[in-house]
């Protein structure tokens, strides 16, 4: 039975909005400026925006003018997952390639004709196998790329090799996409450093409001010749429509938190993960730890126990009071194994009791032991029933 006492620890389905970001949404709903005016009333809208968009810029480590204010992640790969997404003055990409665990807004969210979409195998750890990455460049001739991977996997958290990707792919003339919704203000974040030509960020992984995203550029040389959304020209012809001021200036409240204390928050967060997993390993010795030999977010723990399904587990999780996930958000009500378990090769039986525990600003220790409690119930449980029917 439920006390009433709620743990949550689904933040990478939605991390819940920090007190400071609330305060400053409140505050920009009640402007009465069209950011787009030119009035005293407009121009005040239009500051929130612009300092929103320096400190989007800052988190990632781009310039402010090439941060382009979307509804969200999917919205942002939907926008540059286009044959007509080009550096300036050189033709566009004739072929997609996307990495077979990206996430859904990835899968179905480009606008390339199926025939010229190729999918990137991974290995038993999830991480993209860049052998074949490197034959299929060669082997694809004259014709342009653009290759789509995730920094970190919404799933199991696994992290990217994004700069060695990059690099590779540039060297054959292509052009680089990475999904850095996940990652972004859980690990350091630099589209210098990786590499990549654009990246994509959701601002409510961070603690900041639903529907508000961004497409962040690593120059101002590139363009997008056919526009998602058409209309009055906002986001300097890349996006039309007028913009959700409150939810941009909570995105950027959300990213300067963020990043002032991610080294630390990184570092508390990987300490309550590796306490959580040994707790479940005491209670479960046979539980499988996803993505446990490789890097992986520092809040992430994906699990399966053998014998436990994740519908029945998820439920009973609940009950106690703990909400966790069995993979990510989007299908969530329609519990199915996933493609990114498949992809990996995990055993079926055990993907369809794989679990998410993803932690975030709000998790205390107070919330792991909880979860150990609950874990302990559910365990408990399945291990009787074992027992009984031997």
């Amino acid at each position: 039975m439920a006390t009433g006492q709620r743990t949550y620890l689904d933040h990478n389905a939605t991390s819940p909005l920090r007190p400071e970001v609330a305060e400053v949404v409140l505050r920009v709903l009640q402007l009465p400026g069209n950011a787009s005016s030119v009035h005293t009333e407009g121009r005040a809208a239009r500051a929130e925006m612009e300092a929103a968009r320096t400190s989007v810029a800052r988190l990632v480590g781009a310039k402010a003018k090439n941060v382009i204010f979307t509804s969200g992640g999917t919205e942002a790969a939907n926008l540059i997952l286009t044959p007509s997404f080009r550096r300036l003055g050189q033709p566009g990409a004739t072929r997609l390639l996307i990495g077979a665990t990206e996430h859904p807004c990835i899968l179905n969210g480009h606008r390339f004709p199926a025939e010229k979409v190729d999918i990137i195998p991974v290995d038993g750890h999830g991480i993209l196998d860049l052998a074949w990455l490197r034959a299929h460049l060669e082997g694809i001739g004259d014709e342009r790329v653009l290759v789509s991977v995730q920094l970190a996997n919404n799933e199991t958290g696994v992290l990217q090799p994004v700069s060695e990707i990059a690099d590779l792919v540039h060297e054959h003339g292509g052009l680089v996409h990475t999904d850095a919704v996940q990652a972004a203000g859980r690990v350091p974040v630099d589209i210098a450093a990786l590499g990549v030509d654009a990246l994509t960020l959701s601002a409510h992984k961070l603690g900041g409001p639903k529907g508000a995203g961004a497409l962040v550029l690593a120059s101002d040389q590139y363009e997008i010749g056919e526009k998602l959304i058409l209309g009055g020209g906002q986001e300097k012809n890349y996006r039309a429509g007028t913009e959700n001021v409150a939810g941009i200036a909570g995105f950027g409240v959300a990213a300067e938190v963020a990043l002032k204390g991610l080294e630390q928050e990184a570092g508390r967060l990987r300490g309550l993960r590796d306490e959580a997993e040994a707790h479940l390993r005491r209670i479960a010795a046979d539980a499988l730890v996803v993505g446990a030999g490789v890097e992986r977010l520092p809040n992430t723990l994906a699990f399966a126990i053998p014998g436990l399904k994740a519908e029945t587990a998820l439920i009973a999780f609940d009950l106690a009071g703990i909400a966790l996930s069995s993979g990510s958000a989007c299908s969530s009500g329609k519990v199915k194994r996933s493609h990114v378990l498949d992809a990996m090769g995990v055993d079926p039986a055990l993907a369809e009791g794989v679990l998410r525990v993803s932690l975030g600003w709000s998790t205390t220790k107070e919330d792991v032991i909880r979860f150990a409690e609950a874990c302990e119930t559910v365990v408990g449980t399945l291990y009787k029933r074992k027992a009984s029917a031997a």
